[in-house]
């Protein structure tokens, strides 16, 4: 029987707080976008499959974490136990932008002995006449840390499904090819879900054989 899904990806989204990461995320596993979002407290868990090829489906599970500095102790937690982030910034706020260098250097140093495939996405590109970030720099930023780059917008759903579907191929081809591996005791990667396959009559008449002896 065809698998559920054939690996599970667990991501961490990251960044300041304000920058829309949360929004991003119920877009996504939601479908909607909420005019008001309470600040998250902690770290909050979703999750959603993502068809990457036909008939070859990944499950995501999605930490979304708390921007403010008195909840990073609690963000740490979860970085050496993901394969994949989305590191945040808002074009609107060049600090957010500045601020992505940090953000990189503090996952980088606590998920060892693993590393962590990024993206960096520039979230509220409808904010067009608000920017303060060039698409132009974020590219040159991302390309000095070897991460793509995308521009998105919870709001009017603007390439939020490319964002997490790039970065969910880019994971499934290092699967693939033996850069990343599954490991006991590592959460990031676990092979697919397969249901219970009923066994045919001659399949259990020999099981049933084997018993007798």
């Amino acid at each position: 029987m065809e698998a559920i899904w054939l690996y599970q990806f667990r991501l961490i989204v990251i960044g300041d707080s304000t920058v829309g990461k949360s929004c991003l995320i119920r877009r996504f596993t939601e479908g909607r976008f909420a005019q008001v979002s309470d600040p998250t407290v902690g770290v909050d868990f979703f999750s959603r499959l993502v068809e990457i090829e036909p008939g070859k489906r990944i499950k995501l599970q999605i930490w979304d974490t708390a921007g403010q500095e008195r909840f990073r102790s609690i963000t740490r937690a979860y970085y050496r136990n993901s394969v994949g982030g989305l590191l945040l910034f808002d074009i609107t706020n060049r600090r957010s932008f500045q601020n992505v260098h940090e953000w990189l250097e503090e996952a980088r140093s606590h998920v060892q002995p693993h590393s962590i495939v990024f993206l960096l996405v520039g979230h509220k590109c409808d904010l067009e006449s608000q920017r303060q970030v060039s698409q132009q720099e974020a590219e040159k930023l991302a390309g000095a840390y070897g991460m793509r780059y995308v521009e998105t917008s919870a709001r009017d759903a603007i390439n939020v499904e490319k964002a997490f579907t790039e970065l969910t191929r880019d994971i499934f081809e290092l699967v693939k090819s033996g850069d990343i591996n599954i490991q006991e005791g590592w959460e990031g990667v676990k092979s697919g879900f397969v249901p219970n396959v009923v066994h045919s009559s001659e399949e259990v008449t020999k099981s049933d054989r084997r018993c007798l002896c």
